[in-house]
């Protein structure tokens, strides 16, 4: 058995979290750039984790406040998938992982950080993006600021848009 160590997770883990639920209060602030938040469909939104595990990090997040995937419409399940496409594809023509980690987060022992909302990470990965700095030194490399990362992958999914 494979263990996945990620000590920097513990500053978010045991940092203060707002009191209101930050994905539907970041879609509602019209500030995408400073959130993060790369698209917006009608159900759903691609917002860049914060808090990413590598470069690129995406999550697919809906608009209402929903802690299961039970009782969405046919429409909201298609364009949750689309956007989880998407996402991947805009990985694949910027960053070109190797393959990919996706996995929904559902309630609060799913690893959820924000237990009452679902959500889908969408995570690039690489040959080789596991090594000793995490585990040694407790540091994690993140080669790319994530605002130059936001702007980046801002411009080709407005180029995937167009075309």
């Amino acid at each position: 058995m494979e263990d996945l160590w990620a000590p920097w997770r513990i500053d978010y883990i045991l940092s203060k979290k707002p009191d209101g639920c930050i994905f539907c209060d970041k879609p509602q602030e019209n500030k995408d750039e400073e959130n993060l938040i790369l698209h917006r469909g009608k159900y759903h939104f691609i917002i860049m984790n914060a808090f990413p595990y590598n470069n690129g990090h995406l999550m697919v997040v809906p608009y209402s406040h929903t802690a299961t995937l039970s009782g969405w419409s046919p429409e909201q399940q298609k364009e949750f998938m689309e956007l989880a496409d998407m996402g991947v594809e805009l990985l694949k023509k910027t960053m070109r992982p190797d393959g990919f980690n996706l996995g929904v987060n559902m309630g609060l022992v799913a690893g959820a950080g924000v237990a009452d909302h679902i959500h889908l990470h969408i995570v690039p990965r690489w040959n080789g993006d596991t090594n000793f700095m995490p585990v040694l030194s407790d540091t994690r490399v993140i080669s790319e600021h994530l605002l130059a990362t936001y702007t980046k992958l801002s411009e080709v999914l407005n180029d995937m848009a167009k075309g």
